[in-house]
């Protein structure tokens, strides 16, 4: 939001994502009702084809033979922008039955309407269903702009078939994050590192898709799933001499129309798992859990600490990355995969710190090479950001010369 306020310092931002009363004041955003885009309600995916069957009578005659609400607010915006991330690809069908082809329908509906559209800062693909991959390329094509936040998503498009003339290779707007001031947040650094006792601060972030067996939203797992991190955990303070910190990087929130209250994601079970698993296996001490749901500035801010970062939450790497610390990515480790993780490691210039949670061996050998360099790493990583801090900016640089292309 501040990226698309630095291009367009006038323009009103109206979205379908739901922000805090405080949030939208603070960054001068206006929200609508989340399921004009997708509320996981009945019928939401005939809805939206029905959109595009409107959108192109319209290109065809230059009527509306009926609006919606999803309508009347593409046609009284000047840009329709999607911050889809990677759910255009099949990951979206995880989040909600029908969700990718519905997200669709909602670009090529703005497009059909003759509305300039930009696919922002995302990781499109795969799509493996074949009737899906006709319309995703359609859609795909009539975008004016697509900004991706690594290059493995554009080599993979363009494999596939799609046209990729107008995509152009960024970096993730989370690189510019800005984390809570230090001075917030040394309460909780202190007593980590009064437990510690000397020992360096080594952070720990696991997410469902890092298991071998799926789904990723599983809400019990056995002790012996957790088998290969807590193998980690042990290397980490019996061969490293460090002090394991166990964090999630996911919270949750009461939905609105409740008012706002930060609740405990679904990573924080896992966390307490595995600092629980690692304890009875190894009979470790120097294991900490972070139990306090924290804001995000407040987690990037306590990941500055650590010396070393081994997460399998994307953003919980770039936390760690953005701010020179020596980190290995965690991969899926079930269907479906995501690309994503390897292009951010690229777009970072850490590939061989990529861990598939499968090889156990693997796993080990990057977490002792990435401390055993972790110097040389952490000069590396300070050296490339302001680059990949550029490639952020691009996202909105680029958006910015289109509307002056399309809207002058």
């Amino acid at each position: 939001m501040r990226e698309l306020h630095r291009v367009f310092p006038d323009a009103v931002i109206r979205t379908t994502f739901q922000m805090t009363d405080a949030f939208k004041k603070r960054e001068r955003v206006e929200t609508v009702p989340m399921d004009l885009y997708y509320g996981w309600s009945a019928g939401e995916l005939e809805r939206a084809r029905h959109e595009v069957r409107l959108a192109r009578g319209y290109r065809e005659t230059g009527a509306l033979s009926e609006s919606t609400p999803y309508i009347d607010e593409v046609l009284r915006s000047d840009l329709v922008v999607d911050f889809s991330s990677d759910m255009w690809s099949d990951n979206g069908d995880l989040a909600g039955s029908g969700r990718l082809e519905a997200g669709m329908c909602k670009d090529r509906t703005a497009q059909l309407l003759g509305k300039p559209t930009a696919l922002v800062a995302v990781s499109p693909g795969p799509i493996a269903n074949p009737e899906m991959l006709a319309f995703a390329r359609e859609t795909y094509a009539n975008f004016d702009l697509v900004t991706n936040r690594e290059p493995v998503s554009t080599r993979l498009l363009k494999a596939a078939g799609f046209d990729v003339s107008r995509t152009y290779d960024c970096a993730c707007p989370a690189f510019l994050f800005e984390k809570e001031p230090d001075e917030q947040t040394c309460a909780i650094v202190a007593d980590l590192n009064r437990a510690a006792n000397g020992r360096p601060l080594i952070g720990f972030a696991i997410c469902g898709w890092n298991f071998p067996l799926g789904p990723f939203d599983r809400a019990q797992r056995a002790d012996d799933e957790f088998a290969v991190f807590a193998k980690a955990v042990d290397l980490a303070v019996n061969e490293l001499g460090g002090e394991a910190v166990m964090i999630s990087h996911a919270n949750g929130f009461t939905p609105p129309p409740a008012p706002f209250r930060l609740l405990p994601g679904r990573d924080y079970p896992l966390a307490a798992q595995l600092a629980e698993v690692a304890r009875k296996r190894y009979g470790l001490r120097n294991i900490q859990c972070v139990e306090t749901p924290l804001l995000p500035k407040q987690i990037k801010a306590l990941m500055g600490h650590f010396e070393m970062m081994v997460s399998g939450r994307v953003h919980g790497a770039v936390a760690a990355l953005s701010q020179g610390v020596p980190t290995v990515i965690i991969d899926y480790g079930h269907e479906p995969k995501a690309h994503k993780l390897q292009g951010f490691a690229e777009v970072a210039g850490v590939t061989e710190f990529v861990a598939d949670p499968v090889d156990e061996a693997g796993m080990m050998a990057r977490i002792r090479k990435c401390w055993e360099d972790r110097e040389s790493v952490r000069r590396g990583l300070n050296e490339r950001m302001p680059s990949v801090a550029a490639l952020a900016r691009r996202n909105a640089d680029l958006v910015a010369e289109l509307c002056g292309a399309r809207l002058s």
